[in-house]
């Protein structure tokens, strides 16, 4: 899946995606989408305070995949702590993401909604049989590099890669391995975001 990202005229990026390539990204979008979930309910849709003032969960996700999206931010898996320190990082770890995940959430939500619509109003005026040129603006290659990294992140948990040494186990995998599919997924997403980086770069 050779397309690579290349720099518009006045800022944003463009890229030649085929129709199977486009099915695969808003797909995988999709599925990202369904995992982040809805935002929360409105108890009170005519106070535009209530959202604001939402508290999030203070627990970790239980799905490895938005542990991953949604990490705790004081804790350190390198660094084994003592039990108090331990315990005084889940309590702080618990209180940033009760304020915080809700709009982590939000944030994610918006960017994986972009790709799809970006795609879906693509499909409805492809520029030839087969594919098409997706042109982006600024902002919504911002939101398109994040949404890139939330997906390879995603995948890259389904994989358990923890490490450069897990990358490249990848592409030694043998052709019937059940995993192949990802794995390709997983690298072709890369390649997208390293070219949509160095267009982006000043």
């Amino acid at each position: 899946m050779p397309g690579t990202f290349e720099p518009l005229p006045g800022g944003g990026a463009a890229v030649a995606l085929d129709d199977v390539e486009i099915s695969i990204i808003r797909s995988l979008a999709v599925q990202l989408l369904e995992l982040i979930g809805p935002g929360p309910a409105e108890d009170a849709p005519d106070d535009p305070l209530a959202e604001l003032f939402a508290e999030g969960p203070s627990e970790p996700p239980a799905d490895p995949v938005l542990k991953r999206l949604f990490p705790d931010a004081y804790s350190d898996p390198e660094q084994p702590a003592a039990a108090r320190a331990a315990e005084e990082q889940r309590a702080y770890s618990a209180e940033f993401r009760r304020y915080t995940e809700n709009d982590l959430r939000a944030g994610k939500r918006d960017n994986a909604l972009t790709v799809v619509r970006t795609l879906d109003a693509l499909s409805s005026d492809a520029a030839g049989e087969g594919g098409a040129v997706l042109k982006l603006s600024v902002a919504e290659s911002q939101q398109w590099l994040s949404a890139l990294n939330d997906l390879r992140l995603a995948i890259g948990s389904r994989l358990e890669i923890t490490d450069e040494d897990d990358t490249d186990l990848l592409y030694r995998l043998p052709d019937d391995d059940p995993r192949k599919p990802m794995v390709m997924a997983y690298l072709w997403l890369g390649g997208l975001q390293e070219t949509l980086v160095e267009t982006l770069m000043p």
